[in-house]
């Protein structure tokens, strides 16, 4: 081959390596920027007077005199809006009935979203549900809920040729003439003074116990469960896989049955995820009864099938990437052939492996279908690890995925999905940079 042609090839194969990262940096800034600003804002944020009375009664954080008083504030602030409802129903009682029933239903839907926006009027009962107890807690569903309490949502099909359109017309217009019409002004014009925000850092998100079905607190069993999970596995599939795969690179010869070894390794790599799921539910639970139902040991040993392929894979190529003569050096010098493994191979390879082990370390923390059969619940509470061999856990991918399809307040709580989301990109994160850092030391440690 000429030399000019030579250079142009090579220069086309770096421009075209090149372009490929390139590309790969685009798009993981492109997923992963929008959830790192969706996700801060679950520990970043303007909290109301609302989330730190929460904070208050539920966790004993905060200043109880401050909280008070903000709170002082914002019901004094809000007593003018109770006083125009009990003036409108007054009005009510004095009209007609064909008025009475004209205004009721729109009378019903101004307190739902009074109640949504503020919480229980004072003097009434203290709902059971937290959801219904302090009102919107952050100001970005505050601003949500304002929103749908001062327009009502209609569609004008003035145009025969297009589809309907969106509009929002001002409630005010139902209520004009009456003593509730002025209402919808004041809440509009006074709404910082009746929610009194706050920027509140919320680190404790990741620490909390979840509250209301995830809708206050934090997801610190979710993190628990899925620390349970990943370790589990990893007790599993480490041991097996490291002693398999040295098998089948110093024991196991080049024969026909360990190809069919090999084959059967290769293609439980890449078997579905959710198949491991079913299996585990079917094995583990039903035939060999690890526990009577979901539970964490289940689930662990389920996604240690599931990265024990990688185990091996990466084991054996770790292990024959040893150079020859280092086992022929301690083979010289009378060393037996465990004894050469054990001393010599393992050590010099350990940096592959550790690569390979907390590389599926992180696939194990991010699979959700081997869970949902064998561990996983919507809520529950922290375990002990002594609760881990007959308990089921939350644990971060199914929770975001419950969260994010079957979740009844499923857009109230978007925060939490991210911050969820989040955390386990971070985890995982944290994983693969910890086994660059790791085989970094070990290979310097073995240069001397």
């Amino acid at each position: 081959m000429e030399i000019p042609t030579r250079k142009v090839l090579n220069r086309s194969f770096t421009a075209t390596g090149l372009a490929s990262v390139a590309l790969l940096a685009a798009a993981l800034l492109f997923f992963l920027v929008p959830i790192a600003w969706r996700g801060s804002k679950a520990f970043l944020f303007r909290g109301t007077v609302g989330f730190r009375v929460m904070q208050l009664e539920y966790f004993e954080r905060g200043d109880r005199e401050k909280v008070k008083e903000d709170m002082q504030k914002a019901l004094n602030a809000r007593q003018p809006v109770y006083d125009k409802l009990d003036a409108f129903e007054e009005e009510l009682a004095g009209m007609s009935v064909v008025d009475r029933m004209q205004y009721r239903d729109a009378l019903s839907e101004v307190k739902d979203g009074v109640r949504e926006l503020f919480g229980p009027a004072p003097g009434d009962p203290r709902p059971s549900l937290p959801r219904r107890r302090y009102g919107q807690t952050r100001m970005d569903r505050a601003e949500v809920s304002l929103h749908h309490l001062l327009y009502i949502k209609t569609y004008d099909y003035s145009d025969p040729t297009r589809m309907g359109e969106v509009v929002y017309e001002p409630r005010r217009q139902e209520f004009e003439g009456t003593a509730l019409e002025d209402m919808f002004g004041y809440i509009e014009d006074n709404f910082k003074e009746m929610m009194q925000p706050r920027t509140e850092l919320y680190w404790q998100f990741l620490v909390d116990r979840p509250i209301d079905a995830n809708i206050f607190g934090g997801i610190w069993p979710a993190i628990l469960g899925t620390f349970y999970l990943t370790i589990g596995a990893v007790i599993f599939a480490v041991p097996m896989g490291v002693l398999s795969a040295i098998y089948l690179v110093e024991y196991s010869g080049d024969n026909w049955l360990v190809s069919i070894l090999r084959t059967f390794v290769s293609t439980l790599a890449g078997v579905p995820s959710i198949v491991f799921g079913l299996f585990g539910l079917a094995f583990f639970i039903n035939t060999v009864g690890v526990s009577e139902s979901k539970s964490v040991l289940a689930g662990a040993l389920t996604l240690g099938l599931l990265i024990l392929p990688m185990v091996i894979r990466a084991s054996e190529e770790a292990i024959r990437a040893v150079p020859k003569e280092y086992k022929e050096a301690a083979m010289g010098l009378g060393a037996g052939k465990w004894r050469t493994v054990l001393t010599v191979i393992l050590p010099s390879a350990l940096p592959g492996i550790i690569t390979g082990i907390i590389i599926s370390m992180g696939r194990a923390a991010g699979e959700t279908a081997p869970i949902i059969f064998t561990a996983a619940v919507s809520v529950g509470r922290a375990l002990k690890p002594s609760q881990v061999f007959n308990n089921p856990t939350p644990a971060l991918p199914w929770n975001v995925y419950n969260l994010a399809t079957e979740h009844e307040m499923v857009d109230e709580i978007r925060h939490v999905q991210f911050g969820m989301v989040l955390t386990l990109i971070g985890l995982v994160l944290f994983l693969n940079i910890t086994a660059i850092l790791l085989r970094a030391r070990i290979s310097k440690k073995l240069r001397g």
